[in-house]
């Protein structure tokens, strides 16, 4: 299996026994580090046994520790190229930050969290969705906070190219919204750990009621994950000063896109017709529209 070794990590964190998490807490301690380190002097690091270090491997997608130790050069030298690129140390924000600071380092990792959801996008999942959504005859789309908001910008999106898309803001609506959908029904779930209560309840709702349920989510593990029977996977670190949503609304925003230029496209005649239809509606309400109309 290929792929980001350090992203897989960050991914199944939450659900590693606690021996497995020692030995990933070592990997993001010191990526370099562990590149150039033998399968013993990894377990010694991290205080375990080789046997866990081969069972950690094997629970982030990896056969062996030859293929994750491959995969972690190369994650770790792009890092390096980036990091050099960006000429930002880290990354992380203090308080101390200039203006000109904090617009680097965010700009800086709010496009690395977008090349590397897009590097580590199952495709497979997104056309399996964009054949489910554009067929479906009805999409509801789950979240609260800022994934509620992504998930409205999802939902006016696909309004605007003609097909029947509910998110309300309301859990509660949600969750009633889920029982009225059944078989050829879409539903979406939102949510950046995977653990939100409220849309974990709504697409467990739906999946009973046999809609097809897909989970947008930084863990695929996650309990939202387990419910859905496709996971369009995120990317994005939150910290101290980024905890605030930043870098995983911009993952899941991404994510969003994907989705929504792939059902374009499978509906390519009807989204033209219907752009046109809503741009022009809106139109005489702009002021340049009401000057056009005047001329």
């Amino acid at each position: 299996m290929t792929g980001d070794g350090l992203v897989r990590i960050r991914q199944a964190l939450p659900t590693l026994r606690p021996a497995e998490a020692r030995i990933a807490e070592a990997v993001l301690a010191d990526p370099a580090a562990v590149v150039g380190s033998t399968i013993n002097e990894l377990a010694a690091r991290a205080g375990a046994s080789q046997a866990t270090v081969v069972r950690f491997c094997r629970a982030i997608g990896y056969a062996g520790y030859p293929e994750f130790r491959i995969d972690l050069a190369q994650a770790t030298s792009r890092r390096e190229m980036e990091m050099e690129r960006s000429n930002v140390a880290h990354g992380e924000i203090n308080e101390t930050d200039t203006a000109e600071d904090v617009v680097a380092k965010i700009a800086f990792h709010e496009a690395r969290t977008i090349e590397e959801t897009a590097r580590m996008l199952d495709l497979a999942a997104l056309e399996q969705v964009a054949a489910a959504v554009a067929a479906a005859p009805r999409i509801d789309v789950f979240g609260v906070g800022s994934s509620g908001l992504t998930g409205q910008d999802l939902a006016q999106k696909l309004q605007r190219i003609g097909l029947v898309c509910f998110a309300s803001p309301d859990p509660h609506l949600q969750l009633q919204s889920a029982a009225l959908l059944g078989p050829g029904a879409v539903a979406i779930g939102i949510s950046h750990s995977g653990q939100t209560v409220e849309t974990n309840h709504a697409l467990g709702i739906a999946h009973e009621r046999g809609a097809t349920t897909v989970a947008i989510t930084n863990f695929p593990e996650s309990p939202l994950g387990q419910v859905a029977r496709i996971v369009l996977a995120t990317t994005a670190r939150e910290t101290q000063f980024r905890s605030g949503a930043l870098s995983s609304r911009i993952a899941q925003l991404a994510v969003v896109d994907f989705l929504f230029v792939r059902v374009a496209q499978r509906l390519y005649e009807q989204t033209s017709a219907n752009l046109k239809a809503t741009y022009d509606a809106v139109q005489p309400h702009r002021l340049d529209g009401e000057r056009k109309a005047r001329a």
